[in-house]
């Protein structure tokens, strides 16, 4: 059965109860939705623990993770790192996510876009910078570079994969010109509507090269359509090349 919200509450404080009896942990807080007030049926668990100068953090991820499967119901794990940090993400039986941060104390710890603070010291710090708009643009028009040269040898599947490459690149500068998060595709369903239907024109519906070479076409106007409103001169000099793509 899938977890229910009340379900997934308890939970929460359990994790937040247990923490507070490990001395190896200094502070725990709430992240994610929760902290941003957006929880929602569908949202998981996001806590972010603050570990002692003497705690070894091997050892601590190592017993939380036991716990996590003796206690938790969890039937599987996988780590993301962001920095030094570790986030030890959980899938429990019931599909429930829960997602667990450890973070020694030399690092800044509350760096994250939603931060709440259960107990302990600390506090929110700026959150990381965006991605930088210029490696994006430049990373846009290496995409669309492999896109064209998979077209043309008929590597269908390879071209495709390029196309979601170059659409990401196009929606992370849509979202830093709207303000909007551009990390995980988590902003991209607040960009304005009407972007959001002209963008539908990227989307590849078949695997039939028509399609293929008119969502290339369409996404190559769209990387400089939100070139120039980035950098106008850098849009004006890339717009001959991306152009020749195009023919």
């Amino acid at each position: 059965m899938v977890f229910d919200e009340q379900q997934r509450a308890r939970i929460r404080e359990a994790l937040i109860a247990a923490a507070e009896t490990d001395v190896r942990i200094t502070a725990a807080a709430v992240t994610g939705s929760v902290a941003l007030g957006r929880e929602d049926r569908w949202s998981d668990i996001d806590l972010a623990f603050r570990l002692s100068a003497d705690a070894d953090e091997t050892d601590v991820v190592a017993d939380w993770t036991r716990r996590m499967y003796d206690d938790f119901d969890v039937v599987d794990h996988l780590d993301v790192f962001r920095g030094r940090t570790r986030f030890r993400v959980f899938l429990r039986a019931d599909s429930l996510q829960i997602d667990l941060a450890f973070w020694a104390t030399e690092l800044e710890f509350g760096t994250l876009p939603a931060f709440h603070l259960v107990y302990g010291d600390g506090g929110p710090h700026p959150a990381r910078p965006n991605p930088d708009a210029a490696q994006v643009i430049g990373t846009g028009w290496l995409y669309a570079l492999h896109a064209r040269s998979s077209l043309a040898r008929g590597r269908i599947w390879q071209a495709q994969h390029m196309l979601d490459g170059l659409r990401e690149q196009v929606l992370v500068l849509a979202c830093l010109r709207n303000h909007t998060n551009p990390v995980q595709a988590r902003g991209h369903d607040d960009l304005p509507a009407e972007l959001l239907t002209d963008l539908q024109t990227t989307l590849v519906t078949g695997l039939d090269p028509a399609r293929l070479h008119a969502a290339f076409d369409a996404l190559v106007r769209a990387l400089l359509t939100e070139t120039a409103h980035v950098d106008p001169e850098r849009a004006q000099r890339i717009t001959p090349s991306l152009d020749l793509m195009r023919r």
